[in-house]
């Protein structure tokens, strides 16, 4: 059975973003022990020997419909790095959000993630022709709300005690969009970011 979208490939000057598959499971296991990301209690980043399980999470939400799962493949080395996805898929509605991302911890604050998100928010909107690209993140990931709002995605509001962490603490979930009349602006401000002299 196909859901919507269907798997595809992007590729930029730094990153590859691909359809993730076991084939990823070693680099993604050395990526996840990078600074004991698993360790940050307001996220959700498996451990080295949980990766495999989190692989196959992943995949089989696709195969449900509700997710469409990358491997953040470096250029430079040829190795993933991290992972993300397009989840909460709503067909009907032509809305995705970008989420459960992760970054080994040698390539954060580079030019990857930029890059990522630019050549999923252009598939999204260029290609599948979306409405609403959503983010959602924990209030208290200063990081990852940051991160947010440099791509030029708006706050919707704060979901207040919306889920439970596995630390059992309630989180609340700040809600984040770009919708397709923003896109141009939003395309020409991440364009011009990424060809900044570093």
């Amino acid at each position: 059975m196909s859901h919507w979208p269907d798997e595809f490939s992007v590729e930029g000057k730094h990153v590859a973003v691909v359809p993730l598959t076991m084939d990823h499971e070693s680099d993604l296991k050395e990526a996840a022990a990078d600074g004991e990301l698993h360790r940050l209690w307001y996220t959700s980043i498996p451990t080295p020997d949980g990766v495999s399980a989190e692989i196959n999470r992943r995949i089989s939400l696709r195969e449900t419909g509700s997710m469409l799962p990358f491997a953040i493949i470096d250029k430079a080395s040829g190795r993933a790095v991290g992972m993300t996805t397009y989840m909460n898929i709503d067909a009907g509605n032509k809305r995705v959000e970008i989420g459960s991302t992760w970054y080994r911890a040698s390539v954060q604050r580079g030019p990857l993630n930029t890059e990522c998100k630019f050549l999923l928010l252009q598939y999204a909107f260029e290609q599948l022709d979306c409405i609403a690209v959503e983010f959602r993140t924990h209030f208290m990931n200063a990081q990852s709300r940051n991160g947010i709002e440099r791509l030029g995605a708006k706050l919707d509001g704060i979901l207040r005690s919306h889920m439970v962490s596995e630390n059992g603490t309630l989180r609340d979930t700040a809600v984040y969009s770009i919708i397709a009349c923003e896109w141009p602006t939003v395309k020409a401000h991440l364009t011009w970011k990424m060809e900044m002299p570093r």
